[in-house]
């Protein structure tokens, strides 16, 4: 039986999680304005001033898109934004398919870890990959030289991505 079906996030104030959670929420929602962002990032415990958030936003390369509904958002390079769940999902598995065919060996899941194996020194990039992609209830990965080791919220999440992971590294590119 799984103890908790959401794990909290904790971030550090530091830059890097700052930009870390710009990036996760500039992904993740429709941002129409500056303000909007201050909110959604105050939620998670991270205080940021209009001019230092502007400067986060040129950083990352965040530019105002209009999106089909002629709604005005930021988006991060090509990223589109607004997309329904199943629309982005395939996008991030056709983003997948280019980079994990070849470099997956194995997939095993235990509880709520995933273990992937690549061939020696591949580790590294495919964690970089799945890291890049806003994928829920992924709460990070650890890499060695041919393994990468996902860390689910839940173990349900984990067989989930396990076998979602598996299916993606084997269709051709």
């Amino acid at each position: 039986m799984e103890a908790h079906a959401r794990a909290e996030l904790h971030r550090p104030a530091t830059r890097a999680a700052r930009l870390s959670a710009i990036e996760h929420a500039v992904l993740t929602h429709i941002i129409t304005s500056q303000s909007q962002l201050c909110t959604i990032l105050a939620d998670e415990g991270i205080d940021v001033t209009q001019a230092t958030l502007s400067r986060d936003l040129d950083e990352l390369n965040a530019t105002k898109t209009r999106l089909k509904d002629g709604t005005v958002a930021y988006s991060l390079g090509a990223q589109p934004v607004g997309e329904n769940s199943a629309k982005a999902m395939k996008r991030i598995e056709q983003q997948l398919e280019r980079v994990l065919y070849g470099l997956v060996v194995s997939v095993a899941d235990a509880r709520n870890l995933v273990v992937v194996h690549t061939p020696s020194g591949a580790a590294q990039y495919v964690a970089s990959v799945i890291d890049k992609q806003p994928l829920e209830g992924i709460l990070g990965t650890i890499a060695g030289d041919d393994t990468v080791l996902l860390i689910c919220a839940t173990d349900r999440l984990a067989r989930e991505y396990g076998s979602w992971l598996l299916d993606v590294a084997s269709r051709t590119a």
